[in-house]
């Protein structure tokens, strides 16, 4: 049985109210950004729209740039990634928990995750730190990959399977130098349709 969407949210209370403080500043962020701009944006506008002050800001995101980068959605893909039947293999279970998740979103965070991803890779000052967490994002995945298939964290091969997959999946978001929109990647459909694609190539080999 695959794990929804909600089944992988944070359950506890303080975790939930967290959670969903994070991605109230961020959707207003991403609207921000996408309206004035990410660099004619400020930490107070962000504040004010998300009607909380630049203090609280800072107890949740530490700089502008974080609101950015901060990505709820892994951890929910990783979670439905392990919880798919056994007998599907690793690429099969991962399509399956992509379409689960994506499908699980509202047309809003379908939205916020959609801009996020644009302005990680066409912002300048961002892209450094997008290589970075691209580095931090793969052990992560890797490590994930290699749960599913009943391996120690640092196994070659699934290490290299981890690397198959996390390569597709980048190729696939970021044709023509990071400009999604020349992908014609604007909702929930098209993501799931474009990611299912690219990870296809793999079992089809």
């Amino acid at each position: 049985m695959s794990t929804s969407r909600d089944e992988a949210r944070p359950t506890g209370l303080r975790e939930r109210k967290k959670a969903k403080t994070l991605a109230t500043i961020q959707r207003h962020a991403m609207r921000l950004f996408a309206e004035q701009g990410y660099a004619q944006t400020t930490i107070e506008q962000i504040a004010e729209a998300a009607e909380i002050s630049p203090s609280t800001f800072y107890r949740y995101f530490p700089t502008k740039e974080q609101t950015v980068l901060y990505d709820s959605v892994d951890p929910e893909l990783f979670a439905a990634f392990l919880a798919q039947p056994a007998e599907l293999g690793p690429v099969a279970a991962f399509r399956t928990a992509i379409a689960g998740v994506y499908r699980g979103m509202s047309d809003a965070e379908v939205d916020t995750e959609l801009g996020r991803q644009r302005l990680v890779l066409t912002v300048p000052e961002l892209r450094g730190a997008l290589i970075d967490g691209a580095i931090r994002d793969f052990d992560v995945f890797a490590g994930v990959v290699a749960t599913r298939m009943g391996r120690e964290p640092a196994d070659f091969a699934a290490r290299m399977l981890a690397g198959a997959m996390f390569g597709v999946l980048v190729a696939a978001l970021v044709p023509h130098l990071g400009q999604l929109e020349q992908a014609k990647i604007d909702d929930a459909d098209a993501l799931i349709q474009r990611l299912d694609e690219a990870l296809a190539t793999l079992e089809d080999r």
